[in-house]
């Protein structure tokens, strides 16, 4: 590929990023569309369109997207992921544990142990059999001698299921419509229904009493200020006070409210996953720190690489989906 259709690809690839993670999902599947069209040998437009059709319910469409992916990349880690994840939201766990098997060869081949781990135990969660009880605890040997936190936590997530009866909970084919925040609803993304999220939402934490007319009062002066970045600061600030006050919704539109100010701006968009987060929107964080690091793999930017990896090992550690960040 040429370097004129190669900037033409990246730019689509960008623009898709930007506005699934904005949530205007038609719009992003016609800037996958066209990042296909320019380079149809490459799997990453479809593997996003995937995830974008999945948000969308359409699972029919993402798996097809998905597959096609796989049919150019057999091994990508994000097709394996992303389709084993549309099987089992389509009801069809066996054939989703199939792809969770596939996905803990190919970690496992590549020497990410612990993501391995992970992918091998949601496989057995979803269809108990010998084999795979056996490959879980094969891998556990393995992840025990491999240094680090994030080994631990793999492990420590493998024990539990190999020391305990398997009890296998699948969400419903049909997820129910959510209630939306009015932060949510100005950016268009879809929160999901509390029945995945709310067993692991974090537990109540005693709220921080602030004065919320000063609050306000710099929020006001903050989205008036001529200085760009010390608006943003402010405004992140802000938001991370109301959330410790237990004042979500109002951090969340102050957030939503800066992102119509600086729509690219990291910071605001790793706050909105910390709020996502509190609020056990585990799913939704996921899958806005995946965009970002999408986009980011675009600039090339390393410092907000190491932010985002730092969130993911910080607020999600057992979301699997996030590893590549920190690779």
């Amino acid at each position: 590929m040429t370097d004129a259709p190669y900037d033409r690809y990246k730019e689509a690839l960008r623009l898709g990023h930007v506005a699934a993670l904005h949530g205007r999902l038609d719009e992003a599947l016609v800037a996958y569309a066209e990042a296909a069209d320019v380079a149809p040998d490459r799997a990453l437009p479809l593997t996003s369109s995937g995830a974008v059709l999945v948000r969308l319910g359409r699972l029919d469409d993402a798996l097809e997207a998905y597959g096609a992916a796989l049919g150019l990349a057999p091994r990508d880690e994000s097709a394996l992921g992303g389709r084993a994840d549309a099987l089992i939201q389509a009801g069809r766990p066996a054939e989703g544990a199939g792809a969770l098997d596939l996905l803990a060869e190919v970690q496992a081949v590549s020497g990410r142990l612990p993501e391995a781990c992970d992918s091998a135990r949601r496989a057995l969660e979803l269809a108990e059999s010998k084999a795979r009880r056996r490959h879980l605890a094969d891998l556990t040997e393995l992840v025990r001698d491999s240094p680090g936190s994030a080994s631990e936590a793999a492990l420590a997530r493998a024990l539990r299921i190999l020391e305990e009866p398997v009890q296998v909970v699948l969400p419903p084919v049909e997820a129910p419509t959510a209630e939306r925040s009015t932060a949510d609803r100005a950016a268009g993304e879809e929160v999901p229904a509390s029945t995945d999220d709310a067993p692991s939402r974090a537990a109540p934490v005693e709220p921080i009493p602030i004065d919320v007319a000063a609050v306000s009062a710099r929020l006001e002066a903050a989205m008036a200020s001529s200085d760009a970045s010390g608006r943003i600061r402010a405004i992140v600030s802000a938001s991370r006070e109301l959330a410790a006050a237990g004042l979500d919704e109002a951090a969340l539109d102050a957030a939503d409210s800066a992102l119509g100010l600086a729509p690219d701006d990291p910071d605001l968009h790793l706050v909105l996953v910390e709020l996502y987060v509190a609020r056990g929107w585990r799913t939704l964080a996921g899958d806005k720190l995946l965009l970002l690091g999408r986009l980011v793999e675009l600039s090339g930017d390393a410092a907000v690489r190491d932010r985002l990896c730092a969130a993911a090992t910080r607020l999600l550690p057992d979301d699997s989906r996030l590893a590549g960040l920190c690779a």
